[in-house]
């Protein structure tokens, strides 16, 4: 698979919809397989809030692949022998796109917390304008899971006609109070860990030594990626073997994985970034800037297709078939169809089971 890595600056502003301008920018991204001569075997991928846009393959010395590499590739469902695929880091992700510790041209310093809040629309809009300079005027597909399921809504509502077809999993049209009170869990741990220092901390120290408010809301979100039943399936009551059972601190296997997981994540994963993209997704509403979610939809031109998970917590299936029922309502049956994929895995299951729908996508982006 050819794998390229690229970068590009922007100086002109993006104005965003918050009303700020945002000058200059920056944007990395990630290539795989080869762009025909007309241009037209392009697929965007859309990432999840942690996600990068390093989505499959590896480079010398990486022992972990891309985060979707057991979906894309040469010969798998997004097949990079037939298809260009581009994955960008989102602006205000932590992985080389301009986010709250780039430097601000107004001070010379991280913009920090002055940094502004940025809304799919904004992301997707500056996703738009690389495209664009790389002479691309359509796509024949986006694909995102979570928040780049997001993304890929804001494509159909946005800009209609852009894409072929559009595919959107495990993700909703505006977040609910459920997603957005996990979310609460992490801003008060982040804000009230002495060492977050209002914004104020050392990158390095923070790679060096973690921060515990991050790492404690990391916890909890990965609480809503998984499900009841997969959590008896993958630990059940298994204790850890070298703790004691009646030791205060001793472990289950669920809190050690909890423990893994929650105190490596600030060791790459900025404290600021993470603020800002959960406040990117509690904001998401795709019906801003219509009446209702109904007349949002209807501008929408293009083939969607929907993938819920039955056991998602965190983005539940009623929220996807929402949006299905809505365009049926409005008279969109044409563009549009839904699957709700059984699952006990949770919110996660799309970066998990491909097999129960990856065969699904490589027809339709084939056919």
């Amino acid at each position: 698979m050819i794998l390229e890595t690229k970068k590009v600056f922007f100086d002109e502003p993006l104005y965003l919809e918050s009303g700020r301008v945002l000058k200059p920018y920056e944007v990395i991204y990630e290539t795989y397989g080869t762009l025909n001569s007309d241009k037209s075997n392009v697929i965007l991928v859309t990432h999840a809030l942690s996600g990068s846009h390093h989505v499959a393959g590896t480079y010398e010395g990486d022992r972990k692949a891309g985060w979707w590499d057991g979906f894309i590739g040469d010969g798998k469902a997004v097949d990079t022998t037939k298809f260009f695929v581009i994955c960008m880091n989102n602006i205000g992700s932590c992985f080389g796109s301009t986010s709250p510790m780039s430097i601000n041209p107004a001070t010379n310093k991280p913009y920090r917390l002055k940094f502004p809040v940025l809304t799919i629309s904004d992301i997707v809009k500056a996703q738009v304008r690389v495209l664009k300079s790389l002479g691309i005027t359509e796509l024949h597909a986006v694909i995102g899971g979570s928040m780049g399921g997001m993304q890929a809504l804001c494509y159909a509502v946005e800009y209609p006609t852009f894409a072929k077809h559009i595919f959107m999993l495990a993700a909703t049209a505006y977040t609910r109070p459920w997603a957005i009170a996990y979310n609460k869990i992490t801003i008060e741990a982040i804000r009230n860990d002495p060492d977050f220092k209002d914004g104020n901390y050392e990158s390095e120290d923070i790679k060096e030594n973690g921060l515990k408010g991050l790492a404690l809301g990391r916890m909890a979100g990965h609480i809503s990626y998984l499900s009841n039943d997969s959590m008896d399936m993958k630990f059940g009551r298994r204790y850890v073997e070298q703790d004691g059972l009646y030791e205060l601190f001793g472990r289950f296997e669920v809190e050690r994985y909890l423990e893994y997981n929650g105190y490596s994540f600030p060791k790459y994963f900025d404290p600021l970034s993470y603020l800002y993209i959960i406040k990117t997704m509690n904001i998401f509403n795709a019906a801003r800037g219509s009446d209702t979610l109904a007349d949002s939809l209807a501008k929408i031109k293009t083939k969607l297709h929907f993938y819920s998970f039955s056991g998602d917590l965190l983005f539940k299936p009623e929220e996807m078939e929402e949006i299905y029922e809505i365009m049926v309502a409005n008279g969109q049956g044409d563009l549009v169809d839904y699957t709700m994929i059984e699952s006990n895995y949770g919110h996660d299951a799309f970066l998990v089971e491909l097999d129960k729908f990856d065969f699904m996508i490589k027809e339709i982006l084939e056919s």
